[in-house]
């Protein structure tokens, strides 16, 4: 298992969902496609999504995505599509994943769900729109396993509630800004939103689930991780350019590499200190780079230091400049010539 709390909580650790969701297509074979694919990008999980349509969304409930993009316009024609799996074909992705050392997870989006999948999932995962859905919130609670909450179309007071519940059965919560759009436009995304969840939540980690379009650099998902959004999750597929709900606003195996490539960078250069110190490789930097005091003309002995005599040159193998107002009003002990780097001996 790759998911370790405690690691991603305290150590500049990341751990990256690549969300299938069902951009398998309802294909066994495909779904395995993209779970290598995502262990061979840098995912530390594959996730899924388990649900029923006629136990999610009335039949005629209108659609709230780019209908540009995905045709359907009843939520329940689309989820109907869609949800063909059984518990077996999640029991075998389960094992698939296990054999690749990847985290298998899937968001349960009822009660039925919740109970076939605790056995498989290391953890679970609450979509944004069920943070007010009590009864499946305080069922996942009852599994005892570490959760994520997704906060799209959210407000700090609904958080909150879901927070109080998940409790009673888990300490491990990992709190995820998410906007619920799909796709998200880039100005909607309100990445400084992280930030006051981390206020807001300081005692659990805090991640970020993306629905922006991606970009080369994967600049949105990068960022969200130099704020502070430790777990990340976007969709995922084999072809972007696929016709379906979640294939055009989802990253490929080459956006994933990136947004690994990336974390693993920014891991590198956060270091591992934290407080502001000197480190080793500096050691060098402050003796050379540094000021001593020098003496700027010839001196007599027993004249008195004023700053007409004196002037503040690197190297810093004398007396440093920061002793620039202790010198001043000293006599010198012997006579001075022009360039020498003042030591305390030479100074009564």
């Amino acid at each position: 298992m790759n998911f370790n709390y405690i690691n991603i909580q305290r150590k500049n650790a990341s751990y990256i969902i690549a969300e299938i969701g069902v951009n398998h297509e309802c294909s066994i074979k495909v779904a395995k496609k993209l779970i290598l694919l995502a262990k061979r990008g840098g995912a530390d999980a594959a996730k899924f999504q388990t649900y029923k349509a006629e136990k999610i969304v009335k039949k005629n409930s209108k659609a709230y995505w780019d209908i540009k993009k995905e045709k359907t316009k009843s939520q329940f024609e689309l989820f109907s599509k869609l949800d063909k799996f059984q518990p077996k074909d999640y029991k075998n992705l389960a094992l698939y994943c296990k054999k690749l050392k990847i985290d298998f997870l899937s968001t349960p989006f009822d009660l039925e769900s919740v109970s076939f999948l605790n056995p498989l999932v290391p953890l679970f995962k609450i979509s944004s729109s069920d943070i007010t859905n009590i009864p499946l919130i305080k069922k996942i609670a009852n599994c005892r396993k570490p959760v994520i909450l997704s906060t799209g179309a959210s407000n700090i007071d609904e958080i909150k509630s879901a927070v109080k519940i998940l409790r009673k059965g888990t300490k491990k919560i990992i709190i995820m800004h998410c906007i619920l759009n799909y796709p998200t436009k880039d100005w909607n995304a309100n990445l400084s939103m992280i930030l006051d969840l981390k206020k807001n939540f300081p005692q659990y980690i805090i991640g970020y689930s993306d629905h922006t379009l991606p970009d080369s650099n994967m600049l949105n998902l990068t960022t969200a991780y130099s704020l502070g959004a430790k777990v990340i999750e976007k969709h995922f597929t084999h072809n972007k350019k696929l016709k379906g709900n979640d294939h055009y606003h989802s990253m490929d195996f080459k956006d994933l590499k990136n947004l690994s490539k990336n974390i693993k960078h920014i891991n590198i250069i956060l270091g591992k200190i934290g407080k502001k110190k000197f480190v080793k490789s500096e050691v060098k930097s402050r003796k050379f780079a540094r000021r001593s005091i020098v003496v700027k003309k010839d001196l007599k002995k027993n004249k008195i230091i004023t700053e007409n005599d004196i002037i503040a040159l690197r190297p810093n193998i004398g007396i440093s400049v920061e002793n620039w107002n202790k010198v001043l009003g000293k006599r010198t002990k012997k006579n001075l010539t022009k360039n020498k780097t003042l030591a305390m001996k030479d100074l009564k």
